[in-house]
């Protein structure tokens, strides 16, 4: 097996990363981004679009070293249930719902470097992003059809979030 990379995305994404809980890794490195508050929607597509960038320079170095892997983004705005999910000695936080789901139905569905939104998120964004629409697609989990909006670029008039103090 070839040697594994020497850099990974997340160096250049931890300061844009305040806000967004985590991403859920899948087979060719797809990612469900779930975002805390609709006050850092803009911050949650500034970090999608910075991980993209630098996916797009280290992925043909993984391709050269035998790795087939791309990068797939799907992000979605709606409440979900968050809390400790386990049982003593093996817990973890998490967050649980139909926009869990949605965000990362989207995530399987986007093709490599393409991010895709869903259209509750796009319309809250509409102002900040470069987006193209996809039409309808069909989720596993969704009775019907999801309207996507595949996500080109951020606007240079894009919102910057305002400051978020710990707790």
């Amino acid at each position: 097996m070839p040697a594994a990379p020497d850099q990974w995305p997340v160096q250049g994404a931890c300061s844009l990363a305040g806000s967004v809980r985590g991403t859920a890794i899948r087979p060719r490195a797809r990612a469900a981004l779930l975002a805390l508050g609709s006050a850092m929607l803009v911050a949650a597509l500034r970090l999608a679009c910075a991980l993209r960038e630098e996916m797009a320079e280290l992925t043909p170095r993984w391709h050269k070293r035998g790795y087939d892997l791309d990068f797939g983004v799907g992000i979605a705005l709606g409440y979900a249930t968050c809390g400790e999910v386990g049982f003593e000695g093996r817990s973890d936080y998490a967050a649980i719902g139909a926009v869990t789901n949605l965000a990362s139905r989207l995530a399987d569905e986007a093709t490599g470097g393409q991010i895709l939104i869903a259209q509750r998120l796009y319309a809250e964004v509409e102002d900040d992003v470069e987006a193209e629409p996809i039409g309808d697609v069909t989720l596993k989990g969704f009775p019907r059809p999801v309207a996507a909006f595949s996500v080109v670029a951020l606007r240079q008039t894009a919102r910057e979030p305002s400051p978020v103090s710990a707790p």
